[in-house]
């Protein structure tokens, strides 16, 4: 794929939304849209990605890393946005096809990808674009095909007429250009629209009034190219990208009870013979061993790591920490900065105060370790292997339990040695 760029259009704002942000930076299972769209072309071997900002660019370049920038200060339309990327690619002599998307459209499929530039590829076209047929094309830009098939152009609805409307062959919005092809055509597009915009459709009606050969690629899934504009539509993208994200663990031998009513991100990793029950959500960068068992009810938090035969019972919520072997964190929880041993039980109810109102504090409980119900761990402090806290004690700020003791109260104060 070294001769292959992309671009990606994400200067618009994205008014429907009605949000403070760049509609592209909006979350799908923890994860930008927009960058849904760029691990997809990386994951086909694109490695020249170009990203072309407006609308608080500052905000999207934190974002993503990798790319190139292009800023389209004004927005004139799609095709001048496009144009504003030819200062990189024209003098690129290893570059001779482009593929352009919209940042909006987080659901397509490295398969359908490549689908488009194989295509392209053997065709030797001027463009490939990616089309589809809908019964109802309402919204879609439509393709007109001549009676030999040849497509000859893209009319957006906004500018079709009556006979143009009933076209159920719909414009999905990525296409792989020629280079020469698309800066040639790019060049020659004027803003002769309802919206006083550079369309880059525009390009196939040029391309096909110069004999340049168009191809296209049909795709049949309709949510893959499902375009985000509302909140509606995140809503709806969130639904099948969480749908996928499950199906992706049970394949690798995670059991997920109840799929619709369970919430795991994208970049989770989860071992083989877990289990995950009903109303759990699981955030990014988790990982999570064999073996284990989690909720219902659970919230496992950003850079929580859960090694193997591990319980989280129900209402229970773990952040930035490390849960050892064979534990067992009882329902209605709270673990937070904290590295808990090998087999570890961790009573109902308990919590670790990791926060004092300006600042977070690291909690260590040791292996064989015995929290009873209703402790609190008032951070930073240490439990020592195999030493109990009685149930309802208050353990405060560094006061460390010593390896084997028992403590009880509040504050919690040494009782004897344990048996354990």
């Amino acid at each position: 794929m070294n001769n292959i760029a992309a671009i990606i259009l994400a200067a618009g704002e994205g008014t429907r939304m009605k949000s403070s942000i760049p509609k592209v930076l909006h979350h799908i299972c923890g994860k930008p849209i927009i960058k849904y769209l760029v691990d997809t072309m990386r994951s086909i071997g694109i490695q020249n990605i170009i990203v072309v900002v407006g609308h608080k660019e500052g905000l999207v370049k934190k974002e993503l890393q990798g790319v190139r920038w292009v800023k389209q200060a004004e927005c004139l339309g799609t095709a001048d946005a496009a144009l504003k990327t030819k200062k990189f690619l024209v003098a690129d002599d290893k570059i001779d096809s482009v593929l352009i998307s919209y940042g909006d459209t987080p659901l397509l499929t490295p398969k359908t990808l490549k689908n488009i530039i194989d295509r392209h590829t053997s065709s030797k076209s001027g463009c490939t674009l990616l089309t589809a047929r809908l019964k109802n094309p309402t919204g879609y830009g439509r393709v007109l095909r001549s009676g030999n098939d040849k497509i000859m152009k893209i009319v957006e609805e906004l500018d079709a007429v009556i006979y143009e409307k009933v076209i159920e062959e719909i414009n999905v919005g990525m296409y792989c250009f020629d280079k020469k092809a698309l800066f040639e055509a790019l060049e020659l597009i004027t803003p002769n629209n309802r919206k006083r915009e550079y369309y880059l459709t525009d390009t196939i009606e040029i391309l096909a009034k110069l004999n340049t050969p168009i191809d296209s690629v049909s795709i049949d899934d309709p949510e893959e190219f499902l375009g985000i504009n509302t909140r509606e539509d995140l809503i709806q993208a969130e639904q099948v990208v969480r749908r996928r994200v499950s199906n992706s663990i049970m394949q690798r031998g995670v059991t997920v009870v109840d799929p619709n009513n369970t919430y795991i991100d994208e970049d989770v990793e989860i071992e083989k013979d877990t289990t995950i029950y009903p109303y759990t959500f699981i955030e990014k960068g988790v990982k999570i061993g064999q073996n284990c068992n989690i909720g219902p009810f659970a919230r496992l938090r950003s850079s929580t790591i859960v090694d193997d035969n591990v319980s989280i019972g129900n209402f229970v919520e773990i952040v930035r920490s490390h849960i050892g072997r064979d534990t067992r964190v009882n329902h209605q929880c709270y673990i937070g900065d904290t590295i808990i041993g090998k087999r570890v039980n961790i009573g109902a109810g308990t919590i670790v105060a990791n926060y004092d109102g300006k600042s977070k504090y690291k909690t260590i409980i040791e292996d064989n370790a015995f929290i009873g119900s209703g402790s609190i761990l008032i951070a930073p402090v240490k439990v020592g292997k195999g030493a109990v806290t009685g149930a309802g004690s208050v353990v405060t700020k560094n006061k460390n339990v010593p390896a084997g003791k028992v403590v009880a109260g509040v504050p919690a104060k040494i009782l004897k040695k344990t048996k354990r």
